[in-house]
């Protein structure tokens, strides 16, 4: 890393490094610049060649330099890492982060909207024209995509990723590491299992186990003689 580079990023406890500078690091640039509340100063990513630039900001090389951006002060870092389908790559990048000391700020963008009652634990990152309703809770390093409904009393544990347009209906409970795909559909009073996956448009009207797959466009639980249809990928 060229130091003179983080030299001149003015450092205060505003900033922020994130880590991943793909799509969805992307979409977490624009929505921390649109908050206001915290700077991103620099990027991280083994993928990317240092001295890079993303959307202007220097890519400074991968996660063996943690250590030497935390000893020169920096305190925050942003999960940029979607993990769709691989949930356990972007949980492998805040086993990292936490090891290095980091903390993890919560994103909000400004036209999503949290009700007083509902809570968000720290590295939720809630994008735009979202709805989280009362008493709702939002685990740790949950993404809440744009445009999606987190309704009254739903519970949802760590690292759960809610695509764009997801629907959950009152008192869900979403256990830790689930993915629930675009525009699905989650009915009253349900639970979805640890690490299941609900494809893109599939509806859910009974509790999902843990593991299991809902392929997208179809019902769940799927009647008796029909075959599942579809791909099981949340985008």
């Amino acid at each position: 890393m060229d130091s003179s580079i983080l030299d001149s990023l003015a450092l205060d406890a505003t900033s922020a490094i994130l880590y991943g500078g793909g799509g969805h690091g992307k979409t977490l640039i624009d929505l921390a610049r649109a908050e206001g509340k915290l700077r991103v100063v620099a990027i991280l990513d083994d993928g990317l060649e240092p001295d890079a630039r993303v959307m202007g900001l220097p890519v400074l090389g991968g996660a063996g330099l943690l250590p030497e951006l935390y000893s020169r002060g920096l305190r925050l870092a942003i999960n940029g890492v979607g993990g769709i389908n691989h949930y356990e790559v972007r949980l492998e990048v805040f086993e990292q982060l936490i090891a290095a000391g980091f903390a993890f700020p919560t994103l909000v963008h400004p036209s999503a909207w949290i009700e007083p009652s509902a809570c968000l634990e720290d590295g939720v990152q809630v994008l735009a024209k979202s709805y989280i309703s009362s008493e709702a809770h939002v685990g740790f390093g949950t993404v809440i995509n744009a445009g999606v409904v987190v309704s009254h009393d739903c519970r949802l544990g760590q690292v759960v990723n809610l695509s764009p347009g997801a629907m959950l209906a009152g008192s869900v409970t979403v256990e830790d590491y689930a993915q629930i795909g675009m525009a699905a559909t989650i009915n009253l009073n349900l639970t979805i299992g640890r690490g299941a996956r609900i494809g893109n448009g599939a509806t859910v009207k009974a509790d999902v186990p843990a593991g299991a797959v809902v392929r997208a466009g179809t019902i769940w639980p799927i009647r008796p003689g029909s075959a599942p249809s579809g791909d099981a990928a949340s985008a």
